[in-house]
């Protein structure tokens, strides 16, 4: 049975949630799909972590919920020395995954890191966004002419499989419209601005039960979903967009009374993120809509996300799943190493 050798670039919520996954269905993935894989390598900011025998997962773990990787025990084989660049081009390790923190307004060296692996004959697996967003046609195409497997399912709504449905499920038609809420922070505030909760007290709210950030600007003002939509146009429509192409507009304008009149009139709000592609040319938008309750999004509560395809010949196909969470996410990592296991699998027969 193949071992897939994995290097992870980060280890915060994401990545300590993928590696909670992998220990705890280790038996069942092996069983179940003859799937087996192991952290070798660990890196971030503080620390670096490599053992071409494999990292304790349990360890890795409790080190990072204590004092941090440092933390991790001593081993015979253990090094504490490598920098990135070595430990991606590391003879030991055969993917990269990459759980580094999304800078859209710095994304080079994100794409830097995935270049290096697949020069190095790695496959990789981002849910670091900024790869996607600025640099898809050409990471795409080093991937396939160097025959490996580029990841990037948790990019866009986390677990729930958006890429997969409109890449896999969908192939065959024709998206000509993309439509979705997809930034979980501003869903959660509208929901509970319609419960009654002022603007302010919902954002507080979030803020305490860690949906937003202590600086709430990227969710409120729609930023961080035009840099998920971006990521769609790129994938489904082939076009490279930059933030200040989206037409772009949070929710911070909306109060009660706006709150009132859309219940009044059978609707509700939410902030939908939009691309359409019409004769070649995308037009796009995050924006504050008013939907009528009969519309798919406008059921999506709470932190949920969704989104709608529009296909030419089955009209709308609407998603909805958790958007974020280490664990969610990290299982989209999981996701991925699964199909490049099916990938291989189909190869050698």
């Amino acid at each position: 049975m193949y071992t897939y050798r994995l290097v992870l670039l980060g280890f915060g919520a994401v990545g300590q949630g993928f590696a909670r996954l992998l220990r705890d269905k280790a038996d069942d993935l092996r069983v179940r799909y003859q799937f087996r894989a192991q952290i070798v390598g660990v890196y971030t900011r503080r620390a670096s972590l490599f053992d071409p025998t494999g990292l304790d997962t349990s360890a890795l773990l409790h080190a990072a919920q204590g004092g941090g990787l440092s933390a991790y025990p001593g081993s015979p084989k253990l090094r504490r020395d490598l920098d990135a660049a070595a430990m991606i081009a590391h003879p030991e390790a055969d993917t990269l995954i990459l759980a580094t923190p999304t800078d859209l307004a710095d994304p080079g060296p994100a794409v830097a890191q995935v270049k290096r692996a697949f020069q190095a004959g790695k496959n990789v697996i981002t849910v670091n966004k900024a790869p996607i967003a600025t640099a898809y046609p050409e990471l795409s195409a080093l991937a396939k002419d160097a025959g490996l497997f580029f990841g990037y399912e948790g990019v866009v709504m986390g677990g729930t499989p958006a890429v997969r449905l409109a890449q896999e499920a969908l192939a065959g038609s024709r998206i000509s419209e993309i439509r979705g809420v997809i930034n979980g922070t501003t869903n959660y505030m509208l929901s509970r601005m319609e419960a009654g909760a002022s603007y302010a007290e919902a954002l507080a709210e979030a803020q305490a039960k860690g949906y937003a950030e202590t600086d709430p600007t990227a969710d409120v003002e729609g930023y961080d979903a035009a840099g998920k939509l971006i990521i769609l146009i790129a994938l489904l429509f082939g076009q490279t967009l930059r933030l200040d192409q989206i037409d772009c507009h949070g929710i911070t304008e909306i109060g009660p009374q706006a709150i009132a009149e859309a219940s009044a009139a059978g609707e509700r709000w939410k902030l939908i993120a939009s691309a359409r592609l019409t004769d070649g040319k995308v037009e796009a938008s995050v924006k504050p809509i008013r939907l009528p309750l009969s519309d798919p999004l406008a059921g999506v509560e709470g932190i949920m996300n969704a989104v709608t395809y529009v296909t030419e010949e089955m009209g709308g196909v609407t998603l909805t799943g958790a958007g974020a969470g280490g664990v969610p996410t990290g299982f989209a990592v999981l996701s991925d190493l699964l199909a490049l296991h099916r990938k291989r699998l189909a190869g050698a027969g």
